[in-house]
């Protein structure tokens, strides 16, 4: 057959098979009726021919076979994530695909999967390498092209001008319905992510927080351990009101305070791990500025701070690139592994020792959770913590209930609850020597099973309250003299968000810096009055004004 014909062949098959998730989407906000069957047919055809457009552009000679094989390929994959999660395959969630591990990547195979790669991918790859396209010269081929080229914007431009008060709607009020067409969309945001990358120069580091430092009359040490969470929701911890009692140890915790009203920077750990121990809000947020500029933990170290960073999960993210790093994704390090996988209290394993052998400065600790990391949730907690059951057994949620899933999710911060009140023993052991404190936050939340949407990673503006609502607590040793709990809990229900993480940590660690903002700093009114006061003052006179009282809004 004739190259325009295998190109218009496979774009046919890729809108009417791998897009299923795209008219569901449709079809909800423009029901099928007599009256918005020709705009639905229309719709199918015009982004037909928008992949007939693009291919165009880039099938010539003997490259055809192979980019429609890849395209099939990637197609099947795109598909099954689409119409399993409701997800949108965007520039993040490519930068998630490539930052993710070998672990994460196993916990998402099914034999749905292989069916849909086979159904979708294999089968009609073997077809296309099979058939025979009819050889041209190569000013012909270039004239075929022009010609498809011509044609599909012809045809894409009459169907979209004849029922122009459908698409001046779909384009206008529903542009997020265009996330879900498979593969004109993943195209688009591939484009997109690969040009975060090219630069002609490679980006300058920026160091910030150079005059960071703790006034030498500071003899108090500061011992705080950080746990950054993963996928936990607010609302599914008890602490913020859920019916089932998923905080039975926290609660019992005296010096706690929760924070029923915290906001993250984005809906997926690549960038909101980034995001929070950065100075940049969500609003100003880049990868790029993100990656080549001091963090958090820089200024700390700066200012004479131990540092240490153990991580079970994927990795810092970055973040952690100029301190301590160890990883507890193997039994190597983590003593605690199981048949699931290694869990994270094993990374409370020689912290004592830690302590111990770092017998000057102030000490600060990240401890990066598993968490609750999707789907396979019954995975993320020893047998013991199978409180509520039956539990979904798989990683293929739409074949669960609604209450397996759950269930499977709430075992899991059960086991997280548990976790964090065995952080907070390690600090009272060590709290008469160190004024000690404990900051949990997630890094995002979740879906499961809202609206069919399905994990995280959603588009910031698109993305449910699920997915950005998140716990987040701080616990204080009675030791730590700097803060009034009682007047930090009047502030318990204000709104804050990871933009708050960058300042209260300089805060939390008493470091001194010119690029300290004090109405970042979530403790800042909570403050015991002493030689902060003149340090906030200096530090509001040298600085611009804040971007917003208690961070960006959601």
């Amino acid at each position: 057959m004739t190259k325009f014909r295998l190109i218009l062949l496979v774009s046919a098959f890729l809108m009417l098979v791998g897009n299923q998730q795209f008219f569901t989407n449709i079809t909800r906000v423009y029901p099928l009726d007599w009256s918005t069957l020709p705009f639905l047919a229309s719709i199918a055809v015009v982004f037909t021919a928008a992949l007939v457009l693009l291919l165009s552009l880039v099938c010539f000679g003997r490259s055809t076979r192979p980019i429609l094989i890849v395209l099939l390929m990637l197609s099947s994959f795109a598909a099954y994530f689409m119409d399993s999660y409701n997800v949108v395959i965007d520039a993040d969630m490519l930068s998630n695909v490539v930052h993710t591990n070998v672990d994460e990547a196993s916990d998402l195979f099914s034999w749905r999967l292989v069916a849909y790669v086979l159904l979708i991918g294999v089968l009609p790859s073997v077809f296309v390498w099979r058939v025979r396209i009819e050889p041209v010269p190569f000013r012909k081929d270039l004239l075929s092209s022009a010609k498809m080229f011509g044609g599909s914007l012809a045809l894409a431009a009459v169907l979209i001008v004849s029922l122009g008060s459908y698409y001046a709607s779909f384009f206008r009020e529903h542009k997020i319905l265009r996330y879900y067409a498979n593969p004109t969309f993943y195209i688009y945001s591939t484009i997109k992510f690969a040009g975060r990358y090219i630069d002609s120069a490679p980006k300058a580091f920026a160091t910030i927080g150079n005059d960071a430092h703790i006034p030498p009359e500071d003899n108090d040490r500061e011992l705080v351990i950080m746990v950054v969470g993963e996928t936990a929701r607010a609302d599914h911890f008890s602490l913020n009101g859920y019916e089932r009692d998923t905080n039975p140890r926290l609660e019992k915790e005296n010096g706690l305070v929760n924070f029923s009203n915290f906001w993250s920077c984005g809906t997926s750990t690549q960038v909101s791990v980034p995001c929070m121990f950065s100075d940049l809000t969500r609003d100003d947020y880049s990868e790029d500025d993100a990656e080549n500029t001091s963090n958090a933990l820089d200024l700390l170290a700066k200012s004479g701070a131990n540092v240490l960073w153990l991580d079970n999960n994927s990795s810092s993210k970055g973040v952690a690139d100029r301190v301590e790093y160890h990883s507890y994704k193997s039994s190597d390090l983590n003593p605690e592994c199981d048949e699931e996988e290694c869990r994270d209290t094993g990374m409370l394993t020689g912290l004592d020792d830690y302590i111990r052998n770092h017998p000057k400065g102030d000490i600060f600790i990240v401890l990066h959770q598993m968490g609750n990391h999707g789907p396979a949730y019954y995975k993320r907690y020893p047998k013991e913590f199978e409180r509520y059951t039956p539990v979904c057994r798989t990683s293929q949620l739409e074949e669960c209930s609604e209450e397996e899933i759950i269930n499977a999710y709430d075992n899991a911060i059960l086991y997280t609850d548990y976790f964090l009140d065995r952080v907070i023993d390690v600090l009272k052991r060590h709290t008469p020597e160190f004024e000690t404190a404990m900051f949990y936050l997630s890094d995002h939340g979740e879906s499961l099973g809202e609206y069919d949407v399905y994990l995280h990673g959603l588009p910031y503006m698109i993305a449910p309250d699920e997915q950005k609502h998140i716990p987040a607590l701080m616990w204080f040793g009675s030791s730590y003299d700097g803060v009034d709990v009682s007047e930090l809990r009047k502030h318990k229900d204000d709104r804050f968000s990871q933009d708050n993480v960058f300042h209260t940590l300089l805060g939390l660690l008493e470091v001194h810096t010119n690029i300290y903002e004090p109405k970042m700093d979530i403790l800042h009114s909570s403050r015991v009055p002493d030689e902060w006061e003149e340090h906030d003052a200096s530090s509001v006179a040298s600085q611009p004004e804040s971007s917003g009282q208690n961070g960006s809004t959601n």
